[in-house]
């Protein structure tokens, strides 16, 4: 009895033994087709010993979002965290970001992939793990573009917008890269940074596009910084991007 209490697993070491197991058959087969008896087989374990620790198939796939989600939020965070520049954060950010999904395709399958197809209570927990994304990437966005414009307070709308377009970008990029195995996770970062931050640089310091006149747009709004005013639009034909 002593020796059998003795290699008894933790729970906690062993539901994650069991999650880790669950990442890569959901990964490789999908919620439906993934079969609970061979996470078990595969986990060491019986299946209800699964059934045990995590109660259903549904909230062992809930347990491997939370966690992947968690590990991701966690890796952009402490990426982040000591870098002193705005600009300098978001590139680590990214970079944890890209370097995340590289590393962890399985997680990054389940997450990205599967989750969305599934029960409301499983969008439900994607929509909230993409809601802490999101609020990491605006809050070192609405930081950029506080520092770029000094005393000048930042609209969070902006800095919301900002953020949607940049991990909308980055979602479709984790696609992308899987298409292009040549391309590395600091490269695929620099290029969304160059397109991204340098465009949202130009903005800020007052260069704004309009679409040519008689193109049956409405009239623009002002863009730029928080208050500009709208540049004119260009001659017929063509738009305009200038400086106020």
């Amino acid at each position: 009895m002593n020796g059998e209490r003795r290699r008894r697993v933790p729970r906690r070491i062993r539901e994650q033994q069991i999650i880790d197991v669950a990442v890569q058959v959901f990964a490789r087969r999908g919620y439906h087709p993934a079969s609970v008896d061979e996470i078990a087989e595969l986990a060491g374990i019986s299946k209800p010993m699964v059934y045990l620790y995590l109660d259903s198939k549904e909230g062992l796939f809930l347990a491997c979002l939370r966690r992947e989600a968690e590990r991701l939020v966690a890796a952009f965070q402490g990426a982040a965290r000591d870098v002193r520049t705005p600009e300098l954060r978001l590139w680590a950010g990214l970079s944890a970001f890209f370097a995340f999904v590289a590393e962890h395709r399985d997680s990054w399958v389940v997450l990205h992939r599967q989750a969305s197809q599934l029960s409301e209570t499983i969008t439900a927990e994607v929509a909230q793990a993409r809601r802490a994304v999101m609020a990491e990437v605006a809050g070192l966005v609405r930081d950029g573009i506080g520092e770029a414009l000094g005393p000048v307070p930042v609209a969070d709308e902006e800095a919301d917008f900002v953020a949607h377009a940049l991990v909308g970008a980055a979602d479709s990029l984790t696609d992308w890269m899987e298409r292009h195995p040549e391309e590395s996770p600091e490269r695929v970062t620099r290029r969304l940074m160059n397109m991204v931050w340098v465009g949202m640089r130009n903005v800020l310091a007052g260069e704004i596009w309009t679409p040519p006149a008689g193109s049956g747009s409405p009239d623009p709004e002002p863009a730029g910084r928080p208050g500009a005013p709208a540049a004119p639009a260009g001659p017929a034909g063509q738009g305009r991007s200038v400086r106020e």
